[in-house]
Order: C-alpha cells, then structure tokens, then sequence
C-alpha cells in the first residue's frame, strides 16, 4: 500500500537548503523541514522534464515495488534514480500528478 510522503510545488523562489537534483535539473526542498510535507521544487530554464512536472503541483507516496506500481499505469516519467538512495516515476491520474517513490538500501 503506497505511503503518503509529500506535497510537491513548483516555484520560482530560491530556497538556500534546497537540494539540486541533476537528472531533472531542479532544486528540491526536503519536505521533512517542513511541518505539511511540502517540497518546492525549482526548475533549471534548460530542464528536460515534461511540462506538467515543472508547471503543477504533485502529491508523493513511498511505494516497496516501483516496477510492480506501475504496471498498468499512465507512466508520465520512466523510473530514474533522483539520488543514490531514492528511485522516482511520474505517473498521472486523471488530472492528478503523481510521484511514486521507492527508497534503495
């Protein structure tokens, strides 16, 4: 059962601790320091990322099986690694945008 992790919004604003994330050229806040679970998610000009992505917000859930979760899903991003310990997908329900997460090790 996928867990609740964060709230993604993108934003325009220059968060200091935020963490840059070189696949998807964005700076990321960690919801953890937030007291709603929101990440602000900045995007580099250049970034590759679909436009839904850099434009809406997204909810965020914690999933034991990426590859099993998306089966049978609208799969907006492939699976990448965002960071050495954590694997993401993109995927859209209905209008909704959805990260799904999987934490490695």
């Amino acid at each position: 059962m996928p867990k609740y992790h964060h709230f993604g919004v993108p934003s325009s604003k220059v968060y200091p601790k935020a963490t840059y994330i070189a696949p998807g050229k964005v700076y990321a806040t960690n919801p953890d320091d937030s007291p709603y679970c929101i990440e602000f998610l900045r995007f580099e000009k250049d970034s590759q990322m679909p436009k839904e992505v850099m434009t809406k917000p997204h909810v965020a859930f914690v999933v034991d099986d990426l590859k099993k979760e998306l089966k049978g899903k609208n799969v907006l991003i492939q699976p990448f690694d965002a960071t050495d310990k954590l694997r993401v997908a993109f995927i859209t329900d209905g209008d909704a945008l959805i990260e799904l997460m999987e934490m490695k090790g």
